[in-house]
């Protein structure tokens, strides 16, 4: 049962961080989002670790509430 949580969290991280993500990058135009490899890896790291938080909040969430 924590796997399912583990994965609910980590796809409901992954969906806030892709939230998150487009409203810090609205300004940017098609190019630069498409050229500059910086911009990718920032931004791409950044949301990876808010998947990563959400999985281990609603992980531990689990634990302290249903175990």
């Amino acid at each position: 049962m924590v796997y399912l949580v583990g994965t609910i969290g980590f796809i409901g991280g992954f969906a806030a961080g892709q939230m998150l993500l487009y409203f810090m990058l609205r300004h940017k135009t098609r190019e630069e989002l498409l050229n500059d490899r910086f911009l990718k890896l920032k931004y791409g790291i950044l949301n990876w670790l808010i998947a990563a938080l959400g999985a281990s909040s609603f992980v531990s969430m689990y634990q302290r509430y249903f175990f």
